[in-house]
């Protein structure tokens, strides 16, 4: 199948990614649009991959409220250089990133972070209501080990769900901004503040 400038043009706009690319992974896709751009997205994340030991320690503290003030939101998000860190591009990222924190509520920026004591409490409470539920014995071990997976997903920025998106979670969509960007892109820390939850 014919490639043509039109198809290319359409697929930049769409993937951000350089024009090569989008030629290349429509070649690869015989034209096919979705499949070039998730041919698109698995060569980006690869790259963005090799990106991830890279020194990011520019970027912006992004502030966000919800509900007319009920919910306050900050968020570090590096980069390497102060000229992505100014970008509209890096910006929208980190919007997005505050905006999940305050939808979701994380509690930890990825599952490295949950002390060890906490997930041995979530795997005892996952433990004692398998058995409550009469499951088997033999299969409490992986059922307190989907819970526990699940735990992280509810609780770790990087593994939730993305809000606008279903069919991705937040450490792709950084991922994808990466291979987009060109640059490392680290969330470094945030803060989320309710209007009335307990001071513990």
């Amino acid at each position: 199948m014919e490639i043509t400038t039109e198809m290319i043009k359409q697929l930049r706009a769409a993937t951000n990614a350089p024009m090569l690319d989008c030629r290349k992974a429509l070649q690869e896709a015989d034209g096919d649009y979705q499949k070039a751009v998730d041919w698109l997205r698995e060569k980006g994340m690869a790259t963005a991959a090799k990106r991830a030991d890279r020194v990011a320690s520019n970027g912006i503290v992004e502030m966000y409220s919800h509900g007319g003030g009920r919910v306050g939101v900050m968020v570090e998000v590096n980069c390497e250089t102060d000229f992505v860190a100014r970008s509209q591009q890096f910006r929208t990222l980190a919007h997005e990133i505050a905006l999940q924190i305050a939808a979701g509520a994380p509690k930890y920026i990825k599952a490295d972070d949950i002390p060890a004591a906490e997930l041995e409490h979530e795997a005892d409470i996952a433990r004692a209501r398998a058995k409550e539920e009469g499951k088997p014995e033999n299969i409490l071990p992986k059922i307190v080990e989907g819970r526990l997976e699940k735990y992280k997903d509810e609780v770790c920025l990087m593994r939730q769900t993305y809000i606008r998106d279903e069919s991705m979670n937040i450490e792709k969509l950084v991922l994808q901004n990466v291979a987009a960007i060109g640059e490392n892109v680290l969330v470094r820390r945030f803060q989320r503040w309710e209007l009335g939850e307990s001071l513990s």
